[in-house]
């Protein structure tokens, strides 16, 4: 872990050394950065160190339910990023993903498209963290005293790393981090298949035999978790925004020199994503086969996220895993956490003061403050749902499924205007406190009430007011030859 930190920490002193002035350098990397790097920077960043547990937990409890969701990240996500959302950014020439509210709609539109940011990121990034602390606690039994002490210090050190290097070095820093993720993964994969009697050929039977394999549900009905339609809610009302209306992703598209680096970037983030949560996902079928064999049932556990450094420390015992484990751990956690504390930065710069250069150290600085507001937030995470998955799911539901509902609107209805925009998002306000008041409808439905009513009340309530501009219909994609026309 030690010689982790050094080798990042030189990284960084690295990018520092090259971090240019304003702050177009320090949040954009100068939009020169390359497709390989900034390809795997997008799967560093998404994949957080409570993705770390979560994905063998599945796999050991449930089946592979949430790999169908992965999977829909190349198969669906991926072509409308290629198609859609990235080439009408890119023309905009935005620097802020909610810049694009201000020219489709109304500058406060774009102000409320950040605090609507905030919520999502500080809620997501406090969650990570708390989870991640958690999963340490299984490997080395903290103290509550110790507990907060790590809480607080792994966020220091990420809020470090952020504010040295600027996006250009917390790019090259989750390189680094995508390339231990994976290769821990492989080395905890192949000596768990190791320890099961009858190695893989056991593992795919056993598992076939208990429905371990299984990507949905199809009898389950709609408030049937891993079924078809949890499939398609997380698909659609929390992944889908995550990539196309959170600054956290659209920051490093709009990193890149040109298209072909962004093609580039897109298409090894899906592959190596693809991959990766397959990793992950078997291990959690290794370790249930494994407990199969052992004791005939999975161990009884304060927490199922658990499950995977449980069974490193209690029974894996091989010199050095745990370490290594927490190695992988820290890589997750780190990327997403520098990346996050420069995201909500970069949105207070262009966003909320609307200045295009400023300082690198008032950036740093702001970094700082920001990544001492998520420590907080990481203190309140477990107010917010019984493990990360559940956590994440209201919080991001809550927030992107807003976000994206206007959005869609903006760019696929010529008619819509800012008017029916703000009707459009108390309505979905409104669907999110029904879906709240009711504890009978699942987390990952709020999304669906959130984008739904912000879409189809948007665009009804805008027949009450002047159709748009010729400047605002810029931001539409359909009539993209027709918005850069000069009016008659």
């Amino acid at each position: 872990m030690g010689v982790y930190a050094a080798l990042t920490a030189v990284l960084a002193w690295l990018a520092a050394r090259r971090q240019k002035k304003g702050a177009d350098d320090y949040f954009t990397g100068g939009h020169a950065m390359n497709g390989f790097a900034v390809g795997l920077s997008i799967f560093a960043a998404a994949f957080s160190a409570a993705a770390f547990v979560m994905l063998p937990r599945e796999g050991a409890y449930r089946n592979w339910g949430l790999l169908s969701v992965l999977l829909l990240i190349p198969l669906l996500i991926t072509p409308l990023l290629w198609h859609v959302f990235v080439p009408l950014y890119t023309r905009l020439g935005i620097r802020s993903v909610y810049e694009y509210l201000a020219i489709r709609f109304h500058p406060r539109l774009r102000r409320l498209g950040a605090v609507l940011f905030f919520g999502y990121a500080f809620g997501w990034l406090g969650s990570m963290l708390y989870t991640l602390v958690l999963i340490l606690d299984a490997v080395m039994g903290l103290s509550q005293p110790q507990f907060l002490a790590a809480l607080v210090g792994i966020g220091a050190v990420a809020i470090l790393y952020a504010c040295i290097g600027g996006l250009k070095g917390i790019i090259w820093l989750d390189v680094l981090q995508a390339v231990t993720l994976g290769g821990c993964v492989i080395v905890i994969l192949l000596l768990a298949i190791g320890r099961v009697d009858g190695g893989l050929t056991a593992v795919i039977e056993t598992g076939r035999a208990h429905g371990k394999f299984a990507l949905a549900d199809v009898a389950a009905g709609i408030k049937g978790q891993t079924s078809v339609w949890w499939v398609l809610a997380l698909a659609l009302f929390v992944y889908l925004p995550g990539y196309t209306t959170s600054q956290v992703t659209v920051q490093r598209y709009l990193s890149m020199s040109g298209p072909k680096e962004l093609h580039r970037a897109l298409t090894l983030n899906a592959l190596v994503a693809t991959a990766v949560y397959f990793l992950f996902m078997l291990v959690g079928t290794v370790i249930f086969v494994y407990y199969r064999q052992t004791s005939g049932a999975l161990p009884a556990l304060a927490s199922q996220d658990q499950i995977l450094p449980h069974f490193i420390v209690r029974d894996l015992r091989v010199p050095g895993i745990a370490g290594l484990t927490c190695v992988g751990l820290l890589a997750a956690a780190l990327s997403t956490l520098e990346g996050g504390f420069n995201s909500i930065a970069s949105v207070i710069t262009f966003d909320l003061l609307d200045r295009r250069q400023t300082s690198v150290r008032a950036n740093r600085v702001m970094t700082a403050l920001i990544g001492a507001g998520v420590v907080g937030c990481a203190l309140l995470a477990p107010y917010i749902g019984k493990n990360f998955i559940d956590q994440i799911t209201a919080v991001a539901s809550t927030f992107l499924g807003l976000l994206l509902g206007v959005y869609v609107l903006g760019m696929f209805s010529a008619r819509a205007n800012a008017g029916g925009a703000a009707f459009g998002l108390a309505a979905g306000a409104a669907g999110v406190a029904f879906c709240w008041l009711y504890p009978g409808i699942p987390a990952w439905w709020c999304g669906a009430f959130a984008f739904t009513p912000t879409l189809l009340v948007g665009r009804l309530a805008s027949g009450l007011f002047p159709p748009p501009t010729a400047e605002q219909r810029r931001g539409i994609f359909f009539t993209q030859i027709e918005s850069v026309k000069q009016p008659e």
